[in-house]
Parts: C-alpha cells; sequence; structure tokens
C-alpha cells in the first residue's frame, strides 16, 4: 500500500509539474537577454572601456574647441600686434603671443582644426583607395592580383617620406598638396591588409550562396565582404590617424609643411623651436596637443579593436 501511495503522489507531482510548465510556456519562450546589432553591442562593451572612453571625450573636446574656439575669440590667427610681441600666458591672451603679437590661443586651435582635418582625410582617402583596390585584388586573384601585389612590393620599397618630400617640393604648398602626398603612399598598406581578409572571406558559405543567387561581383565585394571586414578597418584607421598627424606634424617642422600664414600644430612647433631657450611656453603647447591626441587615439584604437572583436561578442 504504501508503495502504491508513493506512485500516485509522484504522479500527481509530475501533473503539478507539467500544469505549472504548461502555464509558464511564454515567460519561458521570453529572450533574457534583449537582442542587440554588432554594432550596438560593441557600442556598449566600448563604453565599458573607461580609458577608450576618457580618449575619445578628449579627441571629442578638442574637435570642439577646433571649430569653435577661433570663431568666438576676439583674435584672428593671421593679426599681428607689435606692440604684443612674446607675451607670456595671461588673462587676455590664455596661451600668450609669439614672435609676430599673434594670438596663440586662437592659432593653437586654428592649428587643431588644420592637424585633425589632414589626419582624418589622409586616413578616409588612403583607406578608401586601398579598400578597393585590396578587394579587387583578393577577390578576382589571377594575373590581375599578380600585377597588382607586384605593384606594391614596388611602392612599398620606396620610403614614404621620400615620396611625401618630393611631392611637396614639385607641387604648389598647401594643404591638400600633403593630403595627397600621403594619399599617395598610405593605400598600400590598407589595400594589403583589406586582401589578406578577402582571401580569407571569399570562399565563406554566405558568399557562395550569393552566388548561386546570381551575385555580381561587385555587389558581393561592396556589400559583403567590404561591410564584413568594417571592424579592421574602422580600427586600423582609429590608430592611423595619429601616425598621419604626426607625419604632417614632422613636415611643418622641417619647413616643407602648411605655410604661412595658415598654421598646425607642426608649424607652430617649428616656429617655436627657434626661442624655445626663451620662450618655452611656446614649443610646450603645441607638443602638449600633439603627444596627448596621439595618445587618446592610440587608446580609442586599442577600445575600438576589442569592443569590434565578434570572438568577445555579448561578453561584458
Amino acid at each position: 500500500m504504501a508503495g502504491v501511495s508513493s506512485i500516485k503522489f509522484t504522479g500527481e507531482l509530475n501533473e503539478r509539474l507539467l500544469a505549472k510548465l504548461e502555464k509558464n510556456k511564454d515567460d519561458l519562450n521570453k529572450v533574457v537577454r534583449p537582442s542587440l546589432t554588432y554594432w550596438q553591442d560593441a557600442w556598449i562593451k566600448l563604453r565599458k572601456n573607461k580609458i577608450a572612453t576618457i580618449s575619445m571625450l578628449l579627441i571629442l573636446i578638442y574637435v570642439a574647441f577646433a571649430i569653435f574656439a577661433p570663431v568666438f575669440s576676439s583674435y584672428d590667427y593671421r593679426s599681428q600686434d607689435a606692440n604684443a610681441r612674446n607675451l607670456r600666458p595671461c588673462a587676455e591672451h590664455l596661451f600668450g603671443t609669439d614672435y609676430a603679437g599673434r594670438d596663440l590661443w586662437v592659432r593653437t586651435w586654428m592649428g587643431a582644426r588644420v592637424s585633425l582635418f589632414i589626419g582624418v582625410a589622409v586616413v578616409l582617402l588612403s583607406t578608401g583607395v586601398g579598400a578597393i583596390i585590396g578587394g579587387i585584388s583578393g577577390y578576382f586573384g589571377g594575373k590581375l592580383d599578380l600585377v597588382i601585389m607586384r605593384v606594391i612590393d614596388v611602392l612599398y620599397g620606396i620610403p614614404t617620406m621620400i615620396i611625401a618630400i618630393l611631392f611637396m617640393v614639385v607641387m604648389p604648398p598647401g594643404i591638400y598638396t600633403i593630403i595627397l602626398a600621403m594619399v599617395v603612399t598610405w593605400w598600400i598598406s590598407s589595400a594589403r591588409m583589406v586582401r589578406g581578409q578577402i582571401l580569407s572571406l571569399k570562399t565563406a558559405e554566405y558568399i557562395l550562396a550569393s552566388k548561386a543567387l546570381g551575385a555580381g561581383n561587385w555587389r558581393i565585394i561592396l556589400r559583403h565582404l567590404i561591410p564584413n571586414i568594417s571592424g579592421i578597418l574602422i580600427t586600423t584607421m582609429t590608430m592611423s590617424i595619429p601616425i598621419a598627424m604626426f607625419v604632417e606634424a614632422f613636415l611643418s617642422f622641417i619647413g616643407i609643411g602648411v605655410r604661412a600664414p595658415m598654421c598646425s600644430w607642426g608649424s607652430l612647433a617649428q616656429l617655436a623651436n627657434q626661442t624655445f631657450q626663451i620662450y618655452p611656453y611656446q614649443l610646450i603647447i603645441p607638443a602638449f596637443f600633439i603627444c596627448t591626441t596621439v595618445l587618446a587615439f592610440n587608446l580609442l584604437g586599442d577600445g575600438l579593436r576589442d569592443a569590434l572583436d565578434p570572438k568577445t561578442r555579448g561578453k561584458y
């Protein structure tokens, strides 16, 4: 009798559990974690990286000052005042003045505008050109890939700085000449990186399925392959911007970059180098902004690399 009672009790317990599960079936089917896209997931991981977030805020602050500080200042970056030469930082001139009496606060943020514009423009153009050429080379392969890679090998053997200096000497000086001189050589590394990624992706199942559905080559390259390496491209671009800014600063420092009256952080450092021992603040200020901007972009690039890594998706 005890065994029969135990069986009945077990059966009743199972029926209750089944009834409870059936009642809460809708709740069990609900997904606890919200569905996130790849970019939403990357943004959450990036925000949790405090160093990358602070670096991004610092860059945004510099960009805001570069845009608005020259506009709302009572001084012009070209205006000279013979009675206000080499003034030290004060209430009227927050960063002091240079040898010609020009306000360094305005010239510093005008230089930031030029340096940031050159860095971003060079990276965007060179990465775009490199992504297209590398994508074509890696996807089509064969003789076309062989020709493109041999041309890249030849160009890669020529020092980038020499080509940039030759462009700056031959062409009229200016911002757009600097951008063109750097883009001519910078697309090579992007092309090689994109080609390697395309070679590993073009045999994936979704690419074969797109071909079976009749998708054209250009559609596959532009709509499937390049978007799938966008994370690597964004990280590479972020970490390349400070390098481009540093190259521009070096060209301006040696006297073949941005010409007066226009200024950049590099040209400000070049002018201040002549009187550094007497007026050190004129060199310290642009050098400080160059160093902090380069550091901020590198730290942000490290954060983006971790945030955009698909292997860590969903791990917070």
